[in-house]
């Protein structure tokens, strides 16, 4: 049997390859019949503004994880920047169990952490205070509070402002920060960590205070998509594939 981990998906109507090939990517798992666990490491989706809103595009989602539920394979899901208000509603209907950020996980003998990322990011101090205010009880009870308009407005709001100070920051300070990376990994006593978030798809390895150590980053979905697979037999794989040609 086989552990698969996807991240940074940014799913949205607009995006039909993306889309698509998702799509695709599901029924390919379920053909193989080899998927035990699938893993969805934050940014599923582009925009989240609440499990009370819905449209064809999301019950066509919903539909599809379902699928592939009820094939045997369990579904784990962990909140990214974008989709930070996905809840326990979306995560029934979906089939999906809500992992804690950071998460430590055991696959045979390996244990290892998995994060979305974005919390490694600590030199990108303007994006960490607007994380902790956005992840924080009472924004969310505020926001959620709001008209399906007013927070669809706002989630536009802040999506373009994101995207407008990312073009006048660095390409370091949008990266992990190694000493926060060092730090989880001996907060849990691991020596892997497995995250998305930066876009920036490589398997990292160094040695730490005598302990060689690994970061595999899992790439965002474009016209490719990416994906680790873990087997007993082989191991972390990070692999990436033709979004036109997965079918």
């Amino acid at each position: 049997m086989a552990v698969y981990f996807i991240s940074d998906l940014h799913l949205k109507p607009e995006e039909e390859l993306i889309t698509k090939g998702f799509l695709d990517y599901l029924k390919q798992l379920q053909a193989a019949g080899d998927a035990e666990q699938l893993y969805i490491l934050g940014d599923f989706f582009e925009l989240w503004i609440g499990d009370d809103y819905t449209n064809p595009y999301i019950d066509m989602i919903q539909q599809a994880l379902n699928e592939l539920a009820n094939s045997g394979c369990q579904l784990f899901f962990m909140h990214g920047n974008r989709d930070f208000l996905v809840g326990e509603d979306w995560a029934k209907a979906n089939q999906c169990t809500l992992l804690d950020d950071p998460y430590v996980l055991q696959l045979g003998e390996q244990k290892l952490v998995l994060m979305h990322g974005d919390s490694l990011c600590l030199e990108d101090v303007e994006y960490q205070k607007m994380r902790a205010l956005f992840r924080s009880a009472p924004f969310k009870t505020n926001i959620l509070s709001q008209t399906i308009d007013q927070r669809l407005a706002f989630a536009q709001k802040v999506r373009g402002e994101s995207q407008s100070s990312q073009q006048d920051k660095s390409y370091e300070i949008m990266d992990v920060t190694q000493s926060a990376v060092d730090e989880e990994l001996s907060k849990h006593g691991v020596d892997l960590m497995i995250h998305g978030h930066t876009h920036r798809p490589k398997t990292h390895q160094w040695e730490h205070e005598g302990q060689n150590r690994t970061r595999i980053v899992l790439g965002d979905w474009t016209d490719k998509g990416w994906q680790i697979r873990w087997t007993a037999e082989s191991g972390f794989e990070l692999s990436s594939f033709d979004l036109a040609a997965i079918a």
